[in-house]
């Protein structure tokens, strides 16, 4: 199910994963990462996992930067890139965030692994459970 915020669309891909992409030439600010919070928390009750849609070009502001990606339930991001800048500001990103010790991967849309990112989630998640995915679209 997509949902529509100020700044992109969240998609419950399954009761555990969630797809996030966020709207071109978009300055994530801390105003946007505390809506993406109450989304979060509104909508998702236990572990989760975030799949990252860089399909757009955009950026975070300092504040942004330091505080994305600290929801309780969060086990693992996977980042979905599309362009070597994109894949540049994942890498800013996780320096900045180093000591968090984050569960990331990154997967080239390029070359057609976004199923293998909702994969991967699905199984950092739910390790212990076989997951049939399905009704992605």
């Amino acid at each position: 199910m997509k949902h529509r915020l100020s700044f992109g669309y969240f998609t419950l891909l399954t009761e555990n994963v969630v797809e996030v992409t966020i709207d071109e030439g978009i300055e994530l600010s801390l105003e946007m990462v505390e809506e993406c919070d109450a989304f979060l928390k509104a909508h998702l009750s236990n572990d989760f996992g975030m799949l990252i849609n860089l399909i757009n070009e955009y950026t975070y502001s300092y504040e942004a930067q330091l505080t994305i990606g600290s929801y309780t339930g969060l086990k693992a991001i996977a980042y979905v890139y599309y362009s070597e800048e994109s894949k540049r500001l994942i890498n800013k990103i996780n320096v900045i965030r180093a000591n968090d010790n984050w569960n990331i991967r990154m997967f080239s849309g390029l070359e057609l692994e976004w199923e293998q990112a909702v994969q991967w989630l699905q199984h950092e998640v739910l390790p212990n459970s076989e997951q049939v995915i399905s009704n992605l679209n």
